[in-house]
């Protein structure tokens, strides 16, 4: 009788330790993957055109990779864009972000814990808009007028850096702050005298011109080339959840490297632009803004000595246009392994070519 009590005992034992280890496995995953993106599509529509991070949502990447985990993936898209991606992570609301560099800087100022996994991309142009009747030739002719940016967003750092480099400032107008849909319909009433936007449809339309065009090198000849006034965009992930969830963490970052690696394809320029259109922006837009440049730069991820250099310049530059109370140190920011780890695993890491602090090529 006591050898059968003993034997049960331990069976019990058996199975509590058996349960006890599938609980565990269990809390090792978490439920949901929560993502914040800073933009929308055209009227709000959760779905965004333009980046490696559009193509991942829009193909359904990550859904793929970790609904079989039973982990589900949530896509916030933000029409407040970049601030309202950092009041989201303020209230836990959100686990990983995309972003563009101020409000990247901004929230790390005011004290956001967040790691900086990767780079989405760099180059392209920039475009300063005026309406089709504007007798503007020049951005000092539009002073005392109005100009509409985002604030808190990049767009407000681009406008800073284009009227620095002629030899203005934002007092130098009447700033006022619209999203970048709110924007095109002012530019197109007249009720706006510039803003910084894609033009193809709007010209199409007759109803906007390009003032100042500025571009990187386009890539036609194999070379990189970098944007004056742009900046590299970024995704992050919040310290609590990447100490918590390592492992997800690198999944997710092979899924977006993985990605950026198909988005870098050639053969697959004309199947991105169709996808983006799903955002409401207009196809036109999306081929003038990319044909011609080279697509490794344009989805290029790596933290490189150019990232770098211009994060430091992004959090100087906002400092300096009291954008920022607190200095930002970037070096104890970045977390490259997962990135690193994701080239290695991918067979990737000769894939990008890096840059030096002025944007050419590290060979």
């Amino acid at each position: 009788m006591k050898k059968l009590l003993h034997t049960f005992l331990l069976a019990l034992a058996a199975a509590g330790l058996a349960f006890g280890g599938q609980t565990a496995a269990a809390q090792e995953n978490p439920a949901e993957i929560r993502l914040g993106i800073s933009a929308a599509g055209v009227g709000g529509k959760p779905k965004i055109g333009g980046s490696v991070v559009a193509n991942i949502h829009l193909r359904g990447l990550l859904e793929e990779e970790f609904t079989k985990d039973g982990i589900k993936i949530v896509w916030y898209f933000f029409p407040g864009a970049g601030p309202a991606t950092n009041e989201a992570f303020s209230n836990h609301k959100v686990d990983f972000g995309f972003h563009g560099d101020l409000p990247l800087i901004v929230g790390r100022s005011t004290g956001l814990k967040h790691k900086i996994l990767f780079s989405t991309g760099k180059g392209g142009p920039i475009y300063f808009v005026v309406p089709a009747a504007s007798q503007a030739k020049t951005l000092a002719d539009l002073k005392g007028k109005t100009l509409s940016v985002f604030k808190g967003t990049n767009g407000q750092l681009f406008l800073a850096r284009l009227l620095r480099a002629h030899g203005l400032i934002e007092k130098d107008f009447r700033i006022i702050s619209q999203d970048t849909y709110a924007a095109r319909t002012s530019l197109s009433t007249g009720d706006i005298d510039g803003t910084i936007t894609s033009p193809w449809s709007l010209e199409s339309r007759g109803v906007a011109k390009r003032l100042i065009e500025i571009h990187g090198d386009k890539g036609a000849d194999g070379k990189y080339g970098v944007n004056p006034i742009s900046s590299p965009t970024t995704v992050w992930v919040g310290e609590e959840f990447e100490q918590k969830y390592p492992h997800i963490v690198q999944r997710l970052v092979n899924v977006f490297i993985k990605a950026a690696a198909w988005s870098s394809e050639e053969e697959n320029r004309e199947t991105q632009y169709k996808l983006w259109t799903q955002s409401g922006s207009a196809y036109v837009d999306f081929k003038n803004d990319w044909d011609g440049y080279d697509l490794k730069l344009r989805h290029h991820p790596l933290l490189d000595e150019y990232y770098i250099a211009r994060t430091k310049q992004a959090v100087a530059e906002s400092l300096e246009f009291g954008l920022i109370r607190n200095d930002v140190s970037v070096d104890d920011w970045l977390e490259p392994k997962y990135l690193n780890n994701a080239l290695k695993e991918l067979g990737l890491e000769n894939y990008w070519t890096p840059l030096d602090k002025d944007g050419k090529p590290v060979r």
